[in-house]
């Protein structure tokens, strides 16, 4: 029987001569699918307008197909792809300029074009020497004066008539106090509102075509000193030094509040308030009348070393923010000023009463020509550190207003010296 079966064998082998190397030979594995490219938005929003932003990336990805990941941006992590940067984080990216590169640079090379002819007054701090723009200005705003309308009423106050000056402002302050309200008037972000804008307005910048400090002139001295006495007086109330002001405007327990234009967004449902919105006082004795405010704010950053598909897809959402709706949409729902004129005019169209008039006292207040682009006190970590804790020791009655301002500025040029790339407005 073996001699039989040995024979069968050999014959097999001879007819099928690949059959046994393929059974031997192991099956390759299926090529694996292509990771899809998830560049990242990072960013440090509260909740509130962590949501925001997330409804409109989920907009994004609904219409195109495509997924922009929002991560959280911690102090000292990598920058993302993108990267929505506020006024107090402007520091990392002047600091580590080569952790970013230049919005026209990522737009090009993506070969996505970069339709945006910006404003005048969004372009300091987001464009370069050449007009490029190196970073995009989504959520740009300027101070402005927000007052509760109800509470004028029981002051005895005109609703339509909000104080235009600071002189005029401290009698509406004496009749709110003695219509019961313990804080008549306060201010969220106190160094960009009190030492950035009330400089720009008066004519005398805070800082100079050097990047280097000088806001404790006569302006900025004689604003910080009435400001000292309405504290002594509890006409003005400070609560922080971010924008935890704004919560109480928001429960009605202030009257009046200069804070950004955009957070407009974030008073339309405050309890017992009727909004009104007007530009931030001037000081009517300055020389050459009021000047324009600044405009600052969120704006969104490419970081470096990125893939040039990531990219890509990043250039693609930026066209996506670009577009007329979008912009209405980030006007409407965070209050940020417009990108260009035709997305300001069909914004004005669109626009609750509420984000009409703060739109409308947002532009009046940027009315004028701007100061050459300067170097903003707010924007330098160590530098506005340094005057909220001087304008802090003023409000406790524990320094003078020259003499804080002067150590105010003293102190923030050492901190200026050592770390000179912090002079810049943007670090391209």
């Amino acid at each position: 029987m073996l001699q039989v079966v040995r024979p069968l064998l050999i014959a097999l082998c001879t007819v099928f001569p690949f059959s046994v190397q393929a059974a031997k030979a192991p099956a390759k594995p299926p090529a694996k699918a292509a990771a899809p490219v998830e560049p990242t938005l990072a960013h440090n929003l509260d909740a509130a307008n962590e949501a925001r932003l997330a409804a409109v990336v989920e907009r994004y990805r609904k219409e195109t197909g495509n997924v922009i990941k929002l991560v959280r941006l911690e102090k000292g992590d990598k920058p993302g792809t993108l990267n929505l940067l506020s006024r107090y984080e402007m520091s990392d990216v002047l600091s580590q300029p080569k952790d970013f590169v230049p919005l026209y640079s990522m737009m090009s090379k993506a070969g996505v074009p970069l339709s945006l002819s910006l404003s005048e007054v969004l372009k300091p701090g987001v464009t370069d020497a050449r007009g490029r723009v190196v970073a995009l200005p989504v959520l740009y705003s300027t101070p402005v004066l927000f007052f509760n309308k109800n509470a004028f009423r029981k002051a005895g106050l005109n609703p339509d008539v909000p104080p235009k000056t600071w002189f005029e402002m401290q009698g509406y302050l004496d009749k709110l106090q003695t219509a019961g309200f313990d804080c008549p008037y306060t201010s969220s972000w106190p160094v960009w509102v009190h030492i950035d804008n009330v400089s720009a307005v008066s004519g005398v910048p805070a800082t100079d075509a050097k990047g280097g400090l000088k806001f404790n002139a006569l302006p900025q001295v004689k604003h910080v000193a009435m400001m000292a006495t309405w504290s002594k007086a509890r006409y003005y109330r400070q609560y922080g030094n971010g924008n935890e002001a704004s919560q109480r405007f928001r429960d009605g327990q202030c009257a009046m509040i200069t804070t950004d234009s955009r957070e407009y967004a974030d008073f339309q449902d405050a309890r017992g308030v009727e909004l009104g919105v007007a530009p931030i006082p001037f000081h009517d004795d300055v020389y050459g009348g009021r000047r324009p405010t600044l405009a600052d704010g969120p704006s969104i950053w490419v970081g470096a070393g990125k893939a040039a598909a990531e990219y890509k897809q990043a250039a693609r959402f930026v066209s996506f923010l670009l577009s007329p709706e979008i912009q209405i949409e980030l006007v409407r729902s965070h209050g940020g000023l417009p990108m260009t004129e035709a997305a300001r005019l069909a914004s004005l169209s669109r626009l609750l009463q509420d984000g009409k008039q703060a739109l409308d006292a947002a532009y009046l207040s940027l009315q004028g020509k701007p100061d050459a682009p300067a170097l903003r006190v707010s924007n330098v970590d160590g530098a506005r550190m340094i005057a909220d804790e001087e304008l802090a020791a003023v409000w406790a009655d524990q320094k003078p207003a020259k003499a804080a301002l002067d150590t105010a500025v003293t102190r923030g040029n050492s901190v200026l010296g050592a770390r000179p790339a912090l002079r810049k407005t943007q670090p391209f």
